[in-house]
């Protein structure tokens, strides 16, 4: 009986957190809709003077990056910005022969005109955090503004972001990340997916109420004055994007976003470069949430709705450690449902939390909407990409509560560098990319297992109880199937 009573408390402690969570997403949807039938005027740098024009820095922080390089700087050198007022530098930690080619091309664009320059640096302590702090002691620039190796902002982008810091609160403008690949693979398309959610309902539903919002570690701008003021970039988390953000916002300072304002970045094609991606994400927010908590809960200087968000905030990634315990014990569930006639009414009481999916799905929906357009045919494609999204997102909750649990105890990886690849279309082959690692993760296997687990509980569907079977669960155990399975056939079978 003991453990019968643990797995119902830790289901149901779990399913309360999810709940809460989407509540959370749900305001922020109440917020996002609420600013768009606002106008705001606000004074902005006049480019039409001279005198009011600033001078910024770009700062491109790469490390070997040979498949995206040339594209990069040749697509930074078509800055549409005053080349006095203009200085770039390529913060190149590469270790490989991209430190010489880079060399070279740099060479060229200084022939055009270019204040630019490579910064290279023999140790690389502080992985891109480092990398930042290093360029900024010597960076001319009043702002500074970062794109990383895979990004391609428009030439028109400072003069659309850069007006904002008239008002001298203002410490970072951060743009919305467009995707230049979005339709190459069913991974690609699911990333977009989570992705524009994020740059839609998450930044503008928070940023509109004056709740914390973070700079996205690329296609954005900051103050230099801030960066410093914040306590400039620390390298003791993987998300050094999100531990400043925190630390300015805490100082007082603004942050603007610009849901109108686009810049277009590649998505990871294959499922290796994915893992690295979301591993580092999901630690770094872990870690963030264990240095930021307390700053956040005693700040005098923010609002009490403002602490619950951002504390939600920082538990962004927890949510798949959740999501996993939920997977995990719903087979167990289901036995004890069944086995337990006197618990029928709590599990009445626990299918309302069904309500946290249907919540889920209205917001996504919103986002999905406002890209795509309404319509009955895009309402169909949207619940198969819904339903696509969340098979394939639970199917990384393993590998992403793996790197929470990290992140929550403490113990410190490497900054691992997501591969770039330079890929837009079907034709074009990954397989020859020389930073792709070959070895498959023990995780992989536990994600097959994982796979068999949940085919497991499709099966049970149809033996428990005595009433014919219980299907309650089944749609869910059919996604967690397919979701682990899609994770755990695509790590075998790139061989990546």
């Amino acid at each position: 009986m003991f453990f019968v009573t643990l797995t119902i408390v830790v289901y149901t402690v779990a399913l309360l957190l999810i709940f809460m969570y989407a509540l959370a997403q749900l305001n922020l949807l109440f917020n996002y809709l609420a600013s768009k039938k606002k106008t705001n005027k606000v004074e902005t740098i006049d480019f039409s003077k001279p005198d009011e024009i600033p001078y910024v820095t770009i700062q491109l922080p790469v490390y070997n990056e040979m498949y995206v390089m040339e594209r990069l700087l040749d697509n930074i050198a078509l800055m549409d910005y005053p080349k006095n007022k203009l200085e770039i530098q390529v913060l190149d930690d590469s270790t490989d022969e991209t430190i010489k080619t880079t060399f070279d091309q740099i060479e060229k664009l200084k022939q055009q005109g270019l204040d630019i320059k490579q910064i290279t640096r023999t140790d690389r302590s502080g992985f891109k955090a480092g990398a930042l702090k290093e360029g900024l002691k010597v960076a001319k620039g009043e702002f500074i503004a970062i794109f990383d190796s895979d990004f391609l902002p428009e030439k028109d982008w400072l003069k659309r972001t850069v007006p904002y810091f008239k008002d001298k609160n203002i410490g970072v403008v951060q743009t919305r990340w467009g995707h230049i690949n979005r339709n190459y693979s069913i991974l690609t398309k699911i990333q977009a997916f989570a992705l524009d959610a994020h740059f839609t309902l998450e930044q503008v539903g928070r940023n509109s109420k004056g709740h914390f919002i973070n700079f996205n570690g690329t296609a954005g701008i900051w103050r230099k004055t801030c960066i410093i003021d914040a306590g400039n970039w620390e390298g003791d988390t993987l998300t050094e994007d999100l531990d400043l953000s925190y630390r300015a916002q805490l100082k007082n300072w603004k942050f603007k976003y610009l849901e109108d304002v686009e810049t277009p970045a590649e998505l990871p094609v294959i499922i290796s470069a994915a893992r690295s991606q979301q591993f580092r994400w999901n630690k770094g927010g872990a870690e963030n949430f264990k240095k930021m908590l307390w700053r956040v809960l005693k700040s005098n200087s923010i609002s009490n709705k403002t602490k619950v968000h951002g504390v939600l905030h920082l538990l962004n990634s927890t949510m798949f450690l959740n999501v996993l315990i939920v997977a995990v014990l719903s087979i167990p569930m289901l036995y004890i449902k069944n086995e337990y006639a006197h618990l029928k009414p709590y599990f009445y009481v626990m299918s309302f939390f069904v309500v946290s999916t249907i919540i889920f799905f209205v917001c996504y929906w919103i986002m999905y909407k406002r890209i795509y357009g309404s319509g009955i045919k895009n309402f169909i494609k949207y619940i198969g990409m819904f339903f696509t999204f969340f098979s394939i997102a639970m199917g990384f909750s393993l590998h992403n509560s793996i790197a929470v649990l990290e992140g929550h105890f403490g113990k410190k990886s490497e900054f691992i560098r997501t591969p770039k690849f330079n890929i837009n279309s079907l034709k074009d082959s990954w397989k020859d990319n020389k930073y792709i690692k070959k070895s498959i993760s023990l995780n992989v296997i536990f994600e097959g297992i994982l796979m068999l687990y949940f085919a497991f509980g499709m099966y049970s569907a149809f033996i428990v109880g005595n009433q014919g079977g219980d299907f309650g669960l089944f749609p869910f155990h059919l996604m967690l199937f397919v979701g682990f399975g899609y994770v755990f056939l695509k790590s075998v079978t790139s061989k990546a």
